[in-house]
C-alpha cells in the first residue's frame, strides 16, 4: 500500500466515525408503568430522554431534536420568578402546542397518558400535577 492508499483509507475511516458520532441513534420502546404519586419517577421515565435528569434540556435523545429541548430550570425564572404552573400542566397533558413536541403529545409521555385518561380520571389529575410539582421542584433558585 502506497502513501496516498493508506491517507484515503484514514479519510474514509475518519468521515465514517464523524458521521456516526453526529447522528445520534433513537430507539423507541414502550413507556413503563410509573407510580401516579411519583413527579421524579414520571419525569425520568417520560421526560429525561429529552429534557435530562436535572430538567435543563440535555438528555441523551436532545441532540436528536430539530429544535432545542428547553431548560426546564429556568421557566420562574423567564416569568418574572412565578412558576408558570397552569402552562407546564397544559403542556404535559397536551393541551399547549408546543412546535418540538410535533403533535399535540409528547412523544414519550402522549401513550401513557391516553390510557390512563380512558380508564382512571382521578389517576389521570394526580400524575399531571405531580408531574407538574416535580418540575417546580427544578428551578434554579
Amino acid at each position: 500500500m502506497n502513501v496516498f492508499s493508506i491517507i484515503v483509507v484514514l479519510a474514509l475511516a475518519i468521515s465514517t466515525t464523524a458521521q456516526q458520532v453526529a447522528s445520534p441513534k433513537i430507539t423507541k420502546t414502550s413507556a413503563k408503568y410509573t407510580s401516579p404519586s411519583s413527579g421524579k419517577e414520571m419525569f425520568d421515565s417520560y421526560c429525561a430522554s429529552c429534557h435530562g435528569e436535572n430538567g435543563k434540556g440535555n438528555g441523551p435523545a436532545a441532540a436528536a431534536m430539530k429544535n432545542g429541548v428547553p431548560d426546564l430550570t429556568g421557566l420562574a425564572k423567564s416569568h418574572d420568578g412565578k412558576f408558570p404552573s397552569f402552562h407546564v400542566y397544559e403542556v404535559i397533558r397536551g393541551d399547549a402546542a408546543i412546535p418540538a413536541h410535533g403533535s399535540a403529545e409528547m412523544p414519550v409521555w402522549g401513550p401513557v397518558l391516553r390510557r390512563v385518561a380512558v380508564s382512571d380520571n382521578a389517576q389521570l389529575q394526580q400524575r399531571l400535577q405531580n408531574l407538574t410539582d416535580y418540575v417546580r421542584s427544578l428551578q434554579d433558585k
